[in-house]
């Protein structure tokens, strides 16, 4: 296994270490397995797995339709 040296922000770390001990991993074992669900296409891939979900909800918006200025008005919560 290689090593690797990755320049992040002092709150994202922090966020990742705590995230990563709520779950009883390392963060290594976080930033490892992050990767291998996102790029390694033997696993299906984080997106692929989500578009998969995404495509079997069969929701419905019964016609109902948006302008991209109401899409971001939402995005930010602003109504």
């Amino acid at each position: 296994m290689k090593n690797i040296t990755l320049a992040i922000d002092e709150e994202t770390l922090e966020q990742g270490r705590e995230y990563a001990k709520r779950r009883n991993m390392s963060f290594n074992a976080l930033v490892r397995d992050i990767l291998k669900k996102t790029v390694k296409p033997a696993s299906g891939g984080m997106f692929e797995e989500t578009f998969r979900i995404a495509d079997e909800a069969h929701g419905n918006s019964e016609g109902r339709t948006w302008t991209r200025e109401e899409i971001h008005e939402r995005s930010f919560g602003r109504e």
